[in-house]
């Protein structure tokens, strides 16, 4: 009987959802361990699936973990994007403030998409390295549009690898606040570091 309802359950969850689930799992498990340790047997023994289903969904390991991380980049780049028309000033503590809580409500995703760098697989290694330069173009476009900086600012070099550092600065950030006690700096005060580092660089 337990195995019909299994069965059921399985088949009430539709492609999308399926792969949902997939992720969110992937997700959870790259977060705490190494790419190399982790093991698609153990990804469809948690789903509740068959490892034959899960290859179904994503062919290889580095399929699955790519798809991970490119879900994670695009809900940053969703929750962050810039709003036409207001000062890049004004909208840094909203963009911030939502990219914290994703950091703070997705913390195994967030986990997960910088474990990226470390993994043994180039192809993986490729994809966070576009997510990030999605990032850095993202910051660049909002600061061109901005009649405070302009279009010109956004291509000079040294801006380009200032943001480039305060991506990684901010990451570090948010990881350590994430591994921090329960008297770590609250969201707010992450957001003041984090904006402060951001207006020194592009202070003209």
């Amino acid at each position: 009987m337990a195995a019909n309802q299994g069965e059921r359950a399985r088949r009430r969850l539709s492609t999308g959802e399926r792969r949902e689930q997939l992720l969110s799992v992937g997700a959870r498990l790259f977060s705490e361990s190494p790419y190399d340790e982790v093991r698609i047997e153990r990804v469809a023994e948690i789903a509740g699936v068959s490892r034959g289903l899960l290859y179904h969904y994503f062919p290889a390991k580095r399929d699955f973990f790519a798809a991970v991380v490119e879900r994670e980049s695009e809900r940053m780049l969703r929750m962050t994007a810039a709003v036409p028309g207001v000062p890049v000033r004004e909208q840094l503590t909203a963009g911030l403030d939502a990219y914290l809580e994703y950091v703070r409500t997705h913390a195994h995703g967030y986990r997960a998409f910088h474990r990226a760098d470390a993994a043994g697989d180039r192809a993986v290694r490729r994809v966070y390295r576009r997510a990030l330069a999605a990032q850095e173009r993202q910051i660049l476009a909002a600061l061109a549009a901005d009649p405070e900086f302009g279009p010109l600012f956004g291509e000079r070099a040294d801006v380009r690898l200032a943001v480039r550092g305060w991506l990684a600065f901010t990451t570090a950030v948010c990881l350590e606040w994430l591994r921090g006690p329960d008297d770590a700096l609250s969201r707010e005060q992450v957001r003041e570091v984090c904006a402060r580092a951001l207006l020194g660089v592009i202070a003209r």
